[in-house]
């Protein structure tokens, strides 16, 4: 871990290996991640207040359970997007969006959000649910300054994450975990609040919540002029 990092440990693992990772777990995550992480979303996506006729991206969709509820916020009128890096949750994604009649009005993109393939200003409201501690230190900047990119003026970002805020036994063993078999516990704490209000975002809201004993935060952040 780095002190200059505010004691945020890497990430170690290559895209390809998580690529390849998520690929493999796709037709079975909510078995074993999504039930714990679904009160958590919920509630984070109930801030960010999605309303109808809105344009709104989700980063790392995974299985589609936010992006299906998005769509359905959104409204005949809205449109959303999806990017996720594994190409194996964009299909089990497509199937549920198809099942729910709501694919014709959201468009899944398999790529890495460091550098997104949308215009400036396109969004009203951008979505991360335990997607943002998957990235690298270095990355979090980037990928919030590219959300910040294509957010509209007074756009929202919305962020549910393990939390580094508070230190406990728990988190300890969790970052050892993640430091000594990175390639299978691949996410870890980061300072939530400290990142988003550093990409020049306003805060918003702010919410302490639990992950199976973890610490977490939901944040909702606004773009106001210049970062």
């Amino acid at each position: 871990m780095n002190p200059r990092n505010g004691g945020i440990s890497r990430v170690y693992r290559t895209k390809a290996q998580a690529k390849e990772s998520y690929d493999r777990i796709s037709r079975f995550y909510d078995y074993v991640a999504g039930v714990f992480e679904k009160k958590c979303r919920n509630m984070a996506l109930k801030r960010l207040n999605i309303r109808r006729g809105e344009t709104v991206l989700e980063i790392g969709f995974g299985t589609g359970h936010c992006l299906r509820q998005i769509a359905r916020l959104a409204g005949e009128n809205g449109w959303v997007f999806g990017i996720d890096i594994s190409s194996g949750m964009t299909e089990v994604t497509k199937h549920r969006l198809e099942k729910a009649s709501l694919s014709n009005r959201v468009e899944l993109y398999c790529a890495d959000a460091v550098k997104m393939p949308y215009e400036d200003n396109k969004f009203d409201a951008v979505f991360m649910s335990f997607t943002l501690e998957l990235f690298d230190t270095p990355e979090i900047a980037k990928v919030l300054a590219e959300i910040r990119r294509v957010l509209r003026e007074n756009g929202r970002l919305g962020v549910v994450s393990i939390s580094k805020e508070e230190d406990s036994i728990l988190i300890g063993l969790y970052e050892w975990a993640h430091e000594r078999f990175p390639k299978y516990v691949d996410c870890r704490p980061i300072h939530v609040e400290r990142s988003v209000r550093d990409a020049g975002f306003e805060l918003e809201y702010k919410e302490k919540v639990k992950l199976m004993g973890l610490p977490g935060e939901i944040v909702i952040g606004v773009k106001k002029g210049k970062p």
